[in-house]
């Protein structure tokens, strides 16, 4: 199948083609998604190698369980929920190996967005920093549904579908997760807009949540993913 043909289907004859056995239909899904998943594992796990190795785990699984997507969300929800548990199980694994708080500022403050280049203003470098570091003392659960919902710009029930949880987990977690992040990031607020609410933890610079790592008040797991191999 050439490329022009390809580029002209759906995600989801896409992979009806792969598997039928089409060689190149996956490669053209991979293209289409791979720099949003790539932006959701970047802000959930904090670390450019953790990252690129959930996303090839992710990748990985939905190559070989597409025979068990059904077509009951997108592909695109069901590549993020694929991504989602790949990152939390990273995540998991690396608490459970690490004896201290992550503390790893030289990792993270190489982390950029996924579309800049290195000569992105400083001020916006020295933020993304900031937020970076206060979403990596959250949860795992919240700080995936924080990158969801206030970076990626999902609405709360499709973020739900996502992470395969009810709408109120979500809104709980997110909920959880700016109350945790506002003692850390009250002083990036401009000078008299400040608010004691937990929703005054947004930050007014676009884009600018984030999520967390495994905590006793957020134990519910991120449940399926479409297939782990």
């Amino acid at each position: 199948m050439n490329d022009a043909r390809c580029g002209d289907m759906s995600d989801g004859e896409l992979l009806k083609r792969h598997v039928a056995g089409d060689p190149d239909a996956f490669g053209e899904i991979v293209r289409r998604h791979r720099d949003r998943l790539w932006a959701v594992a970047l802000r959930t796990l904090g670390d450019r190698e953790e990252a690129a190795d959930a996303v090839q785990d992710a990748l990985v699984s939905a190559y070989r369980a597409a025979h068990t997507f059904r077509g009951q969300s997108a592909v695109t929800t069901w590549l993020h929920r694929i991504t989602v548990n790949a990152c939390l199980d990273r995540a998991r694994k690396a608490a459970s190996r690490r004896t201290s708080p992550l503390a790893e500022t030289e990792r993270l403050e190489q982390l950029l967005e996924p579309h800049e280049s290195a000569a992105a203003p400083a001020e916006r470098g020295d933020l993304h920093r900031e937020l970076l570091s206060a979403l990596a003392t959250l949860p795992p659960e919240q700080r995936a549904a924080l990158v969801l919902v206030d970076m990626q710009g999902y609405p709360v029930a499709e973020a739900a579908r996502v992470l395969d949880v009810p709408t109120g987990t979500v809104k709980s977690r997110c909920a959880r997760g700016r109350a945790r992040l506002l003692p850390l990031l009250s002083h990036l607020r401009p000078s008299g807009r400040g608010s004691d609410s937990p929703d005054g933890a947004r930050n007014r610079t676009q884009r600018t949540s984030v999520p967390p790592a495994a905590g006793p008040n957020d134990a519910d797991a991120v449940k399926g993913g479409g297939g782990r191999a």
